[in-house]
Parts: structure tokens; C-alpha cells; sequence
């Protein structure tokens, strides 16, 4: 059995997106670089601000769906019980490409 995350993540008009990703560094980053086309690349929504884990895909699957059910209030009512600050959970995981690091010698 692996690992599974439902997570929520937004922009600076805190639009809300739910999803659901067994690697969720991986599915992060793909938003933060909008690698696919949708509504996370339609709206710059970059910012992770809550997660939670289950090792059940089913179960992730099942409260993906419940949280995207739910009035948006309810949605900011549960970041706010983890995240009040509504800050980039997903700060500092990537280096940028500023980073010297990752430039070519």
C-alpha cells in the first residue's frame, strides 16, 4: 500500500482547488510550473495550503469528492484549522532556478 493526498491549494484571490495524488511533491510542483492545462494553470492556483493522508486511494477518492461538496466557507473553514496564515505549505521544497545549483557548468 502506498501513500495518498488530498490536498487543497489556491492563488492570491484564494479560488480554491481540491485534488487528489498519490506523490504529492511531484503533483505540487506540476502545478506551481503549469504543466498542464485546466483550471490551476487558468487561474495561477500555486499554492498549497492544506493536505491530509490516508494510505486507502479509495478513501483520498471519497473525501476528495466530500470536500469538493462542501460551500466554499466550510473549504476555508478547514484550511484555516491547519494553516490559519494561509501560507505555501509547499514553500522551500523546489530550488528555483535561480539557484546556482542547477545551472549547467
Amino acid at each position: 500500500m502506498g501513500q495518498y493526498y488530498v490536498y487543497i491549494l489556491t492563488n492570491r484571490s484564494r479560488t480554491l482547488y481540491t485534488g487528489v495524488t498519490n506523490n504529492l511533491e511531484r503533483r505540487v510542483y506540476e502545478h506551481k510550473r503549469t504543466v498542464s492545462d485546466g483550471f490551476t494553470k487558468k487561474y495561477n492556483i500555486t499554492r498549497l495550503v492544506y493536505f491530509e493522508t490516508t494510505d486507502d486511494v479509495r478513501s483520498a477518492i471519497e473525501r476528495e469528492k466530500q470536500i469538493k461538496g462542501w460551500l466554499r466557507s466550510r473549504k476555508m473553514a478547514l484550511v484555516e484549522s491547519m494553516n490559519p496564515e494561509w501560507s505555501d505549505l509547499a514553500e522551500g521544497w523546489y530550488k528555483t532556478e535561480r539557484d546556482s545549483s542547477l545551472r549547467s557548468e
